[in-house]
């Protein structure tokens, strides 16, 4: 079996900072709380023995850090593999900018679809077909009969691109209709592939509630 762990990186603000849209073109970096994130995902994947053999990050800062911590807080060496893939989405218009503006932009009705359904307000310039497209190739490529087919993979991504992984499992549709599809910061998702297909067994963890 191979066992997948889609993570979402720490927190990029602190409280009392005005909160923006972060996109690709934004690199922040991890805040104090956002460190702690990331410990925790570590202690939470050493307590649950899902101990990573292969560690992706995106081209952003704050995938890199959130998987060095993590690591770390496990006492663990693992390259880091970088994929342009996993870069969060380009919010165009409304890139770095606050909630507020841009719910004046585009409304709140777009932002609903979005989170919901994944539906991507105008002008983000963000293509889920293709996304999804990516998520099954890079899912097809772990279960290449050439590899180990008993290892433990971890994905530091962000929320545009993350919530698009659940498509490469069998029971998506059944899962999507019961929570909801976003992740958190610093929470992740596991995907397990087992007699020949991927299964979503859980979504949006968050290692702090175990602690």
């Amino acid at each position: 079996m191979i066992t997948l762990i889609i993570a979402r990186h720490g927190n990029t603000f602190n409280p009392g900072d005005v909160v923006t849209r972060v996109g690709a073109r934004t690199d922040l970096p991890l805040t104090k709380s956002g460190e702690e994130q990331a410990r925790l995902l570590g202690r939470y994947l050493q307590k649950e023995n899902l101990i990573p053999d292969e560690v992706y990050v995106s081209c952003l800062q704050r995938t890199q850090q959130t998987a060095k911590l993590a690591l770390e807080e496990m006492d663990l060496k693992r390259d880091l593999v970088t994929l342009k893939m996993l870069n969060e989405i380009d919010y165009g218009p409304d890139e770095n900018k606050p909630e507020d503006e841009v719910i004046s932009r585009i409304g709140k009705k777009a932002i609903e679809d979005w989170d919901k359904h994944s539906i991507p307000p105008d002008g983000w310039l963000v293509d889920p077909d293709k996304i999804i497209r990516d998520w099954k190739n890079f899912a097809t490529n772990l279960t290449d009969s050439s590899k180990n087919p008993k290892r433990i993979v971890l994905v530091l991504t962000s929320n545009g691109v993350g919530r698009f992984a659940p498509q490469i499992a069998s029971n998506c549709d059944e899962f999507v209709q019961r929570a909801p599809i976003k992740l958190s910061t610093g929470s992740l998702g596991i995907i397990d592939f087992s007699d020949r297909s991927w299964h979503i067994r859980s979504w949006n963890l968050k290692p702090e509630n175990f602690f």
